[in-house]
């Protein structure tokens, strides 16, 4: 599992004075950043090997400015050629919202979805677990 703090700006907030509900896909993609060198080493966006199938977030509690966010990463289905990111933001310990991303390993010359196989498919099954229970 990957962990990273958001320490959420001014403007992120809406004005209900809640963190506003589209940060969390941004907050979400940058907290994948952890996953990408595993694929594409040097980052090099030419030898990207991966595309976004499917994204969704779960509201389960509002978030609040002045209080730092951790997001925690990790995989909890790997297949053939795709994966699922599960992501939960906590904020004071409390799951406020959970996301379920569908990556793909893709050859982008071809095309098409290249099977996960070998070291890469290893690398992956560290991060791989259950889905934590809602508890918010």
């Amino acid at each position: 599992m990957f962990v990273r703090t958001v320490e959420p700006a001014f403007y992120d907030t809406d004005a209900l004075g809640h963190i506003n509900n589209t940060r969390l896909p941004a907050w979400f993609e940058w907290a994948r950043n952890d996953l990408f060198p595993l694929f594409t080493p040097d980052l090099d966006p030419r030898r990207w090997r991966l595309i976004m199938a499917r994204m969704e977030i779960d509201y389960h509690g509002e978030l609040y400015y002045g209080r730092d966010i951790e997001i925690h990463t990790y995989l909890s289905r790997l297949g053939n050629s795709s994966f699922t990111v599960t992501q939960e933001a906590r904020q004071s310990g409390r799951l406020t919202n959970t996301g379920h991303t569908v990556m793909v390993h893709y050859d982008h010359q071809a095309g098409c979805a290249v099977p996960i196989e070998g070291t890469l498919r290893e690398a992956l099954r560290e991060h791989l677990q259950e889905a934590e229970a809602d508890d918010a």
